[in-house]
């Protein structure tokens, strides 16, 4: 079964410029996005801290902007494995499915 799933979330404009220029430099062109933010997402998850890393996305604001992203069935089975665990340890934290897709999308930027 190959479902995909559309996450829209807010995000800075300035982060959006970004993701954009970022995934044209990589080769992945405007039909590319979602798999980059796909990668992104997946690659997140594997840090064992991950959920210190989107707690830590706090600092960021001015969401002026929305982002929609096409994810597979797997990826959103890891991504509401993910909201759980984050509300675990940060109960209070809200808007955590757009936190995690920022969070992906900032440490990719960084780590390129």
């Amino acid at each position: 079964m190959s479902k995909n799933y559309k996450i829209a979330f807010a995000v800075p404009g300035k982060l959006k410029n970004e993701l954009n220029e970022k995934i044209i430099k990589d080769g992945y062109g405007f039909r590319g996005k979602s798999k980059w933010v796909s990668e992104a997402v997946g690659n997140l998850l594997q840090v064992k801290n991950f959920p210190d890393l989107v707690n830590y996305s706090d600092e960021m604001s001015g969401f002026d902007a929305m982002e929609t992203s096409l994810i597979d069935y797997q990826l959103k089975l890891k991504l509401d494995n993910a909201i759980l665990q984050i509300r675990k340890e940060f109960p209070t934290l809200e808007g955590v499915t757009s936190r995690i897709m920022r969070t992906a999308i900032l440490q990719r930027l960084l780590r390129s």
